[in-house]
């Protein structure tokens, strides 16, 4: 068994809509004030507070700020639970000496305090939420809400994430423990290639065109964010042009998730063995020019592979990662290495003879190389 998140659109009344928005301030105020404390704790005495220290501190919080009675207590509780993962993936960052891009490749990123846009959702981790039929949701504090259960939800119900998102639309968000569903096995394989000129090159040639969302929607959103620029802050007009904004955004992520899971199911659905370089796109991102890092953020990689990975292992197929050392360079057909920059889009061997499309000799190579990493495993 494996998890998998169902994400439904929710669509609350807007007496609903003010309740939800009570709860999650209520979450991201638990979430703030159980950071202030481990923060404040460590500074002053270097003394180590637990989740459950902050857990059991909830209580007096409710005497004394009776918001937080708007929220589900469990609710309330996961907040400080996100807290105790913050500092858990800071400590294994500090640990391992990783430094993210996002922290000016300096900080391993020292949890944060949340404003309200960096706040989106609250949890019901056990209980508190009841779906009723195929259109009604009862959650603790909210009431019975509208829901649109475009699929079904596969497997064992575990928890309830309510989520808000840039625009203003709440979605529910059920976590589940779902079985495999394994495909009927073939023996098809190929090795893909992803790149910024073509999306996606296979090991037999064939080329995925790279969409460009972001590129085809760059002059709507650079007219946008003029528009947002000129308007004068805290003013009703430049709240409705952030959400103009954000629209655009959302349409643009949309596109390109849709896009990834279309393409994701295409691959396996068509083959037993898929396989993909092992690329760390944030250290590419660092080491290139800002007009090709925003390619490669366009292109979305990263979401595409993680899409082919879990529906690839879902179905029961062979998904491999291979170091992407020298697949651009070597001779798919003599393993000689051919030096060639971005700019060279033909690999030319002198020694073999061998004349092919770039992208088309490094996904040979992928693919011989997940295939060995098979034979060994």
């Amino acid at each position: 068994m494996h998890k998998r998140t169902y994400r439904y659109r929710i669509y609350p009344t807007r007496a609903q809509r003010s309740a939800l928005q009570r709860s999650l301030d209520a979450c991201r105020w638990v979430y703030n004030q159980a950071l202030a404390i481990r923060k404040d704790a460590w500074e002053k005495e270097q003394k180590s507070v637990s989740r459950y220290d902050t857990i059991k501190m909830i209580p007096s919080w409710k005497q004394e700020h009776h918001f937080l009675l708007d929220a589900y207590s469990q609710s309330l509780q996961e907040a400080c639970t996100r807290v105790d993962l913050a500092f858990q993936a800071f400590f294994r960052r500090v640990k391992s000496g990783s430094t993210p891009i996002t922290s000016g490749g300096e900080k391993p990123g020292y949890p944060r305090f949340r404003g309200q846009s960096r706040y989106d959702s609250f949890t019901y981790p056990q209980s508190g939420y009841v779906l009723l039929d195929n259109d009604r949701l009862r959650l603790s504090r909210i009431g019975e809400l509208k829901i649109k259960l475009h699929r079904p939800i596969g497997g064992k119900i575990k928890s309830l994430t309510i989520r808000r998102d840039g625009v203003g639309n709440w979605y529910a968000c059920f976590s589940c423990k779902v079985d495999q569903k394994p495909l009927p096995q073939i023996s098809t394989v190929v090795g893909v290639d992803v790149g910024l000129a073509s999306f996606a090159t296979y090991s037999s040639g064939e080329k995925v065109t790279n969409p460009h969302f972001f590129r085809k929607e760059e002059t709507a959103l650079a007219r946008a964010q003029r528009r947002l620029s000129k308007a004068e802050k805290g003013t009703l007009e430049r709240a409705k042009l952030k959400k103009v904004l954000a629209h655009i955004h959302k349409r643009i992520a949309n596109k390109r998730r849709d896009f990834a899971h279309k393409l994701s199911r295409q691959l396996v659905n068509s083959f037993g063995v898929i396989t993909f370089e092992n690329l760390d796109i944030v250290e590419m991102m660092g080491d290139n020019y800002r007009s090709m890092n925003r390619s490669i953020s366009d292109a979305a990689w990263r979401q595409f592979v993680q899409f082919v990975a879990y529906k690839a292992e879902d179905a029961g197929r062979n998904f491999v990662r291979v170091d992407p050392r020298n697949t651009s360079k070597m001779c798919s057909r003599c393993g000689r290495l051919v030096a060639k920059d971005l700019s060279v889009r033909v690999h030319d061997c002198s020694s073999c003879g061998l004349i092919l499309d770039r992208d088309h000799n490094a996904a040979i190579n992928i693919l011989r190389l997940g295939i060995q990493s098979l034979a060994l495993a």
